[in-house]
């Protein structure tokens, strides 16, 4: 199943993918080899660490390999601004207190609160997802129940 990105957020899991591949398998065969220059590896304890890191970093390597294939790059020109979906910018305000926020649905990987992206999967972006302009979304969140209006949604 696909999985949308901007086209920042998918160079940015490209260049992480290059970096793990290059300089982080590097770093892992350099752990490797300076722990078998020890000695018994049968009682090695920095070899078996470095041999657990690497089983790590080629996990992770699988899943972010699995995660740029399966991405695709959403042209933001095409985002139907009639209801929230994913890249959209929408502005709400919290029914309790008044405030507004505005938030850019993204997908989780590209999720950063301090710049005002959250994740479709959250719980505040699955409740705003498909919801339209003036349409309230009542979202249980870990803090309860909180309700929303929904403002504005932009690209």
């Amino acid at each position: 199943m696909p999985t949308y990105y901007t086209a920042e957020g998918l160079q940015k899991l490209k260049d992480e993918l290059h970096e793990l591949r290059t300089k982080g398998r590097a770093e892992i065969a350099r752990q490797i080899a300076e722990a078998r220059d020890k000695g018994d590896l049968s009682e090695n304890a920095e070899y078996d660490a470095a041999k657990d890191a690497q089983g790590l970093l080629e996990l992770k390597i699988s899943k972010l390999e699995e995660l740029v294939a399966q991405a695709r790059v959403v042209d933001e020109s095409m985002i139907d601004t009639s209801k929230v979906s994913i890249l959209s910018k929408v502005k709400i305000r919290n029914k309790a207190n008044g405030q507004q926020v505005e938030y850019m649905l993204v997908a989780e990987e590209e999720a950063d609160l301090k710049q005002g992206k959250i994740s479709v999967k959250s719980p505040i972006g699955q409740g705003l997802l498909g919801k339209k302009q003036g349409e309230l979304a009542e979202i249980t969140t870990p803090r309860g129940k909180m309700e929303f209006e929904i403002l504005e949604i932009s690209r």
